[in-house]
């Protein structure tokens, strides 16, 4: 209702709370640019629930069973996801994660089975954008924020050894399909523009929105939009969480491709 623009009272009336409620709850569950979107709040508030959980102690076998899958290279959620597959007894992601710190905390060796080792980094902010006619991700329909529709996309690339090299990778927001490809020159803009419209012209009819970041390598993105009949999106500056579904996506990619992979000598096959 609050994306569709209804007053907060009829919004108060509907889901029977007080006006002090309902602005708590629009505040709370706002995204870090101010913004409030159902998906993000009901993100927010999974993750507190798990955090306000009692926790529980793990027994032996199974975090025997825990560290094998870590050493397996699973990440923190496809432990969780394999555990309730398997009528495991349940933990959730924040706990191996947590784990995982303990271990590194003791001299143990279990992050480096991890995506990014434990390592966070922090971006500069700042506004300087050097793509000519980016239309910002706040003028995308709202509906995308909603995952009602298949045909919205994501899309971004992961570079090699100091930028060389790249793959494009683009990904369905509600299926979660990925397709790659390693375009001939890198990240030429005109090259990259083939590879993407290569890989989504067979889905040319349910191509409803792209969104991507900052990255020079879109620049061409009028022409992306021109040959798919589509809307290119660019997120805010150094806000990677706005197109999480492919930051998470290419994680796993990245962990048998690192930074500093060479990329020439990889093939399409």
């Amino acid at each position: 209702m609050h994306a569709q623009g209804c007053p907060q009272k009829m919004i108060d009336r509907a889901i029977g709370k007080h006006k002090p409620v309902t602005s708590r709850g629009l505040k709370r569950n706002a995204n870090p640019k101010g913004k409030y979107t159902f998906g993000y709040a009901q993100d927010m508030a999974e993750l507190r629930k798990e955090r306000m959980k009692k926790p529980r102690k793990l027994l032996p076998g199974l975090k025997k069973k825990i560290i094998s899958l870590i050493e397996e290279d699973f990440s923190q959620q496809q432990i969780e996801g394999r555990l309730k597959l398997e009528n495991q007894p349940f933990v959730s992601h924040e706990t191996v994660y947590k784990m995982i710190g303990e271990d590194k905390g003791a001299g143990g060796e279990l992050y480096k089975h991890t995506r990014h080792q434990l390592k966070h980094r922090k971006r500069p902010a700042g506004e300087k954008i050097p793509i000519k006619n980016r239309v910002s991700i706040d003028q995308r329909p709202e509906t995308v924020n909603f995952k009602l529709r298949f045909g919205d996309r994501e899309m971004d690339t992961i570079t090699g050894e100091n930028g060389r090299g790249a793959i494009l990778t683009p990904v369905e927001r509600i299926a979660g399909f990925m397709m790659m490809e390693k375009p001939e020159h890198g990240k030429n803009t005109e090259e990259l523009t083939k590879v993407a419209v290569r890989l989504l012209m067979a889905f040319i009819n349910s191509v409803h929105t792209i969104t991507t970041d900052n990255g020079t390598e879109f620049a061409d993105h009028e022409n992306i939009a021109k040959l798919l009949k589509t809307s290119v999106f660019f997120t805010h500056p150094y806000s990677s969480w706005e197109k999480g579904l492919i930051e998470n996506t290419n994680k796993p990619v990245r962990q048998y491709i690192p930074k500093k992979t060479i990329f020439y000598t990889f093939n399409n096959q």
